[in-house]
């Protein structure tokens, strides 16, 4: 759903104000609409790696503590 003229005018007019008042934001919500524009965040290089090395490492602590709570609990059942 496109915008009509006047709803244009009226955003431009907002925009503007909004770079007169608050610079930072401006550039922050120009950001947001240039995310938006191209469709999702911008790929990160290291993206499927870091990906797959927190998914390795992460079961990696969950088996560590599977075995420390089975380790503990033969424990406890033996003496």
């Amino acid at each position: 759903m496109g915008l009509s003229g006047r709803e244009r005018r009226i955003l431009a007019q907002i925009e503007q104000a909004l770079e007169r008042e608050d610079p930072e934001l401006a550039r922050r919500v120009a950001a947001i609409n240039r995310i938006e524009a191209v469709g999702g965040l911008p790929e990160r290089p290291y993206g499927d790696r870091a990906r797959l090395w927190a998914l390795t490492h992460g079961w990696v602590i969950v088996v560590a503590a599977a075995l420390v709570i089975v380790s503990l609990l033969i424990a406890v059942l033996a003496t």
